[in-house]
């Protein structure tokens, strides 16, 4: 699971799904009557009706959505998406709440002569509501609401970009890293190939600059971070996504085609990023 994939949003969704949880071990009635203090009442797992329509309803939906928005690529159930499914359960578990909130004894306080002597909604029930309101709001206001978008887990502050093609010592995606070797430089003469040349080697033979893989003179290669999930589609102006973008990971940009990057992927594949609204510059 990529939790740099998950925005604001669904770290509401997960808070409000562990309020509910929480939730569900307190009291589903409350009754102020004679007598009342010798009473146990049931919390929200001792109440089939609550428990299914309620707690899980609203768990399942929350584990739906973040499972979703996890994945790479979105799996679909009967051509839907797994975070709509997830975003219909919480939607119908926050209207169940409700209804249990309204008239927490099922109408069962309809028998005899006033409607005024059954129980009322327990503290369990109360937080089960609030629970489920804001994890169906979240769900479905994230797409809507810019400040949800954002991502989660913020991804670091990069040091200064590498030259195309180096590759960092600890490892691609880290654009802090000092390169092993600029890319374009030859070996000296009686040097292993990908070996540095000692220093007096260096000052006496110094590595050629590494020239932009754009045609225009002032781009200069660059690591980036978008701030949500993006496709990358393929040079051949195929409509087909060859990979996507994740937030949290820094990507290289190798050459500018007017407001499209071309970028590079961890595993070496190159692609159009056509949407570079509101990516962070390393």
């Amino acid at each position: 699971m990529n939790i740099r994939s998950l925005t604001r949003g669904d770290g509401v969704v997960i808070g409000a799904a562990v309020l509910l949880f929480i939730a569900s071990f307190f009291d589903n009635y409350s009754y102020d009557g004679p007598g009342s203090s010798d009473i146990s009442m049931p919390n929200l797992w001792e109440s089939g009706p609550v428990l299914l329509s309620v707690v899980l309803a609203g768990i399942i939906g929350a584990a739906l959505l973040i499972v979703s928005r996890s994945q790479p690529q979105p799996r679909k159930v009967a051509g839907l998406d797994l975070a709509q499914f997830g975003s219909a359960f919480m939607l119908f578990a926050a209207l169940s709440a409700l209804g249990n909130v309204i008239d927490p004894s099922g109408g069962g306080n309809n028998f005899g002569g006033t409607s005024s002597d059954g129980p009322d909604a327990g503290t369990g029930l109360i937080l089960a509501l609030i629970a489920t309101i804001l994890m169906a709001a979240a769900a479905l206001g994230t797409p809507l609401a810019p400040a949800l978008q954002g991502p989660l887990v913020p991804a670091a502050k990069p040091g200064a970009p590498q030259p195309y093609g180096a590759q960092p010592a600890g490892g691609y995606g880290y654009p802090g890293a000092q390169p092993q070797q600029p890319y374009g430089a030859q070996p000296q003469a009686g040097q292993p190939f990908g070996q540095q040349p000692a220093p007096a080697q260096q000052a006496a033979a110094p590595a050629p600059a590494p020239q932009a893989a754009s045609g225009d003179g002032d781009f200069s290669p660059f690591w980036f971070a978008v701030p949500v999930t993006r496709p990358l589609f393929g040079e051949d102006g195929s409509p087909t996504p060859i990979a996507e973008l994740a937030p949290g990971t820094w990507y290289l940009a190798v050459e500018q085609r007017g407001a499209q990057l071309i970028a590079q992927t961890q595993d070496g594949r190159r692609g159009v990023l056509q949407d570079t609204s509101g990516i962070q510059r390393g």
